[in-house]
């Protein structure tokens, strides 16, 4: 067990309230420990959504300022940005009409409001 989660642990007995600390490198060196074990199905399909998850999640992973409109926008950036590239994998293996139909209106709407946050951030000095 590594001394940040250690001590988080302890203190965290010790106390009314838990306690929950995160050791980041710690974390990241587990995420990829974790992706390099397969999963589930291994379809191409299936390990598409899966690097796009996990680029979507790192890309997520942004670091705070205190300003909650510029983190805001930061993180649901990465997150629209995940729903594109999952819709693309959609159309690319997906058979059924309506759903194909969804992720071409997704991608539409996501691009737009990237591009709104995009444009805010440029104008909020972000």
């Amino acid at each position: 067990m590594n001394r940040v989660f250690t001590t988080a642990l302890v203190l965290g007995m010790s106390s009314a309230t838990p306690v929950v600390a995160q050791d980041h490198n710690t974390h990241g060196k587990m995420q990829h420990e974790m992706s390099a074990k397969p999963a589930g199905d291994q379809s191409a399909p299936s390990k598409a959504f899966a690097a796009a998850n996990a680029k979507m999640h790192e890309d997520m992973a942004i670091e705070f300022t205190g300003k909650a409109d510029e983190d805001f926008v930061r993180g649901m950036i990465a997150h629209h940005q995940g729903a594109i590239d999952m819709a693309k994998i959609e159309l690319e293996y997906g058979k059924d009409a309506e759903i194909r139909k969804l992720a071409g209106e997704i991608i539409a709407a996501q691009e737009a409001e990237i591009k709104q946050m995009k444009s805010w951030l440029a104008k909020n000095g972000g």
